[in-house]
């Protein structure tokens, strides 16, 4: 074998040595790269998973704080089976605002003979020919029965007038006669309670746009929701002039700030079960509503009357 022969040879073996180690470094940079890329994959989903069961945990101990008075709701609901009382309960508001959850809240435990949910739908033409509380009626309670309204009479007074569903007429005949209405109503020993629920124009956009994305909620959002931002306003409007022409000494409204809607749940019941002289299931529980959450309806016109005076409008 010659000397360049040989040379050949030892270089080629050389380089073939140089690369089979530049192949095992990159092949063990892939394999880094790609331990680094699992890590973090895994530390990803370790933290989604943390954040889910943080959620979890507080979900279950919001649910758990409920369910003292949701014992005492079955108290008062057996109070009113036993001395024949009947109660309506009016869940009114914003869009959004979280009447629903609420309402799925206060009737989970409650004895299903003994109370009725009540949402009314679009009247039929037959419907629009009677009187206008007739509809409504024929769902009142009678003696040891409760019935909750989601959405109510009240309809006539926010947002038929905004969407043009009724006249001028239609809605000045309302709001003349409602009071006189429910006047009857606790005549009779009807107890009626009138819940607003009040949520912020910043909250009911992201709550709508949760609406939008998750599939679960997806069948909430309606075109009238869709439209209740553009015409904040106008419901601003006809919720003051509802307070200031419906909230009676005998049918007080009582308005939840739901914001947050633990808190707006918790003290909505809170609500309920004070408005009934039943023998508490649990005297050591705090029955007081907290003020930041309810308010009074007189409270809340004041409110709003110092917010057009100061700011030239309605904030709430």
């Amino acid at each position: 074998m010659s000397q360049e022969s040989s040379f050949t040879e030892n270089n080629a073996a050389d380089t073939d040595e140089r690369f089979s180690e530049v192949i095992e470094v990159q092949g063990r940079r892939m394999r880094m790269g790609d331990l680094l890329e699992d890590y973090a994959h895994i530390n990803d989903e370790l933290k989604s998973t943390r954040r889910d069961n943080r959620k979890a945990v507080k979900q279950y101990r919001r649910e758990q704080e409920l369910k003292p008075y949701q014992a005492e709701l079955i108290r008062m609901q057996q109070h009113l089976e036993d001395t024949n009382g009947r109660m309506i309960i009016l869940f009114e508001g914003r869009d959004a605002a979280g009447k629903g959850g609420t309402i799925r809240r206060v009737t989970r435990y409650m004895n299903e003979k003994h109370y009725r949910v009540v949402a009314l739908g679009k009247p039929s033409e037959i419907e629009r020919t009677q009187w206008f509380f007739q509809r409504h009626i024929r769902h009142f309670p009678t003696g040891g029965e409760v019935v909750l309204f989601d959405r109510s009479w009240y309809n006539r007074a926010m947002v038929e007038p905004v969407f043009g569903f009724c006249s001028d007429k239609e809605y000045n005949n309302f709001m003349n006669g409602v009071t006189g209405f429910e006047k009857d109503l606790a005549r009779n020993g009807t107890i009626l309670i009138k819940l607003y629920f009040s949520v912020t124009k910043e909250e009911q956009a992201r709550r709508f746009e949760r609406r939008k994305t998750d599939p679960l909620r997806q069948w909430k959002l309606s075109e009238v929701d869709l439209q209740a931002q553009e015409r904040w306003d106008e419901f601003t409007e006809v919720k003051y002039q509802m307070l200031k022409r419906t909230n009676t000494n005998h049918s007080p409204w009582t308005i939840i700030r739901s914001n947050n809607k633990h808190l707006a749940r918790l003290n909505a019941m809170k609500v309920i079960l004070n408005a009934v002289p039943y023998q508490r299931l649990d005297t050591h529980l705090d029955f007081v509503p907290d003020p930041e959450i309810v308010v009074s309806g007189s409270r809340e016109l004041e409110t709003m009357e110092a917010e057009r005076l100061q700011l030239g409008k309605f904030n709430v």
